[in-house]
């Protein structure tokens, strides 16, 4: 009896050999393989006949009629709230759209192992949910010749014209905390930013530094700090550093709520006080921004609606339909709270 022959053996059939024999796309040939509606009844069955002629055998993840697929999120990390809240969002517009998910976390520098895509086909994964990680460009390729189409949210570099993103107003965030800061009166003022290999703290970066510029305000050596992470230790830190210096900023924009709460730490050990010895404003509003005394003014970056917005993206090109847009940015909101104020006439000269 002979062997089936393998969909993605060498030489063998391909979705892509079989779209070019159809004349169609390969999206169409996985609407076909998936049991989408959206197909010409006479384009279906010259798909299926194909398929049947050629021997093409049907990953588990072609279930022509299936009622549940797989989303594929790809991510950094899974030990902070940013994390938690991005995957909660997904998991609810998945629910809604009757669809499960997968998790990989990218261990190596934010780039998933060279075997990921390999994996993700074998599971049958619909699409490609990225999150503050890079894909190689083999990786790209693979995706593309599975028509599994892939979308990410804050992408590590500015993305290029193919690639589909979502993300927050990064740069009009930084500049709305530096202006919150200006307008209460302060004039030294720092910014301790994540990595700086990465798109969105470079943007926040970029906007205070136009706050600045326009409050025709120095800004002296020293008062930009990237840290190699986000964690609570890194803000700990490099809080200290800028408190170190021979005139400390009297407030200070921090780019992500974890490295706040870092400041604080700092802040209580020196015996200084919030924000009566310096002004901070986070960047995402975390749970934990509600939590520390004072609460935390910070810069709302909706992580939730980010999701559902990828998730939106995704699901219109795994119909094989053309977004609108290939970048989209969600708004960003200062929530003034207790952690900023004006500050000491003896410190602001």
């Amino acid at each position: 009896m002979p062997r089936p022959r393998s969909a993605t053996s060498p030489g063998r059939p391909t979705m892509a050999t079989i779209a070019r024999e159809a004349g169609v796309s390969v999206p169409t040939v996985s609407k076909v393989l998936n049991g989408w509606s959206e197909v010409a009844p006479q384009t279906r069955l010259r798909v299926e006949q194909l398929l049947d002629e050629r021997g093409y055998v049907r990953r588990r993840g072609d279930r022509s009629g299936a009622s549940h697929s797989l989303v594929e999120v790809v991510i950094d990390s899974l030990d902070n709230s940013w994390a938690a809240a991005l995957l909660a969002g997904v998991e609810a517009a998945c629910h809604d759209r009757n669809l499960g998910v997968a998790v990989t976390v990218a261990r190596d520098s934010g780039r998933p192992g060279g075997d990921w895509v390999d994996k993700i086909i074998a599971r049958g994964s619909r699409g490609v949910i990225g999150a503050l990680v890079q894909l190689g460009a083999v990786q790209r390729r693979k995706l593309e010749r599975a028509a599994i189409p892939c979308v990410m949210v804050d992408p590590v570099a500015t993305p290029e014209d193919t690639v589909y993103s979502v993300g927050a107003t990064n740069w009009a965030g930084g500049r709305t905390a530096a202006e919150h800061l200006i307008e209460l009166g302060h004039r030294r003022i720092g910014v301790l930013a994540g990595p700086e290999d990465l798109l969105c703290n470079r943007a926040r970066v970029a906007g205070y530094r136009a706050a600045m510029d326009r409050a025709d305000l120095e800004v002296p050596d020293g008062y930009v700090r990237y840290g190699a992470d986000f964690s609570t230790y890194t803000g700990r830190d490099l809080t200290a550093e800028f408190l170190d210096l021979d005139q400390p900023p009297t407030a200070l924009f921090i780019g992500a709520d974890t490295l706040a709460l870092g400041a604080y730490r700092t802040i209580g050990e020196r015996r200084l006080t919030i924000p009566a010895d310096l002004s901070i404003v986070g960047f995402d509003d975390r749970p934990e921004s509600h939590w520390v005394s004072p609460r935390l003014t910070t810069v709302r970056q909706p992580v939730e609606e980010m999701a559902v917005a990828a998730l939106d993206l995704l699901a219109q090109l795994i119909r094989g339909r053309q977004p609108r847009s290939r970048r989209v940015e969600l708004a960003t909101i200062l929530l003034e709270r207790e952690s900023t104020g004006v500050p000491r006439p003896d410190r602001n000269r």
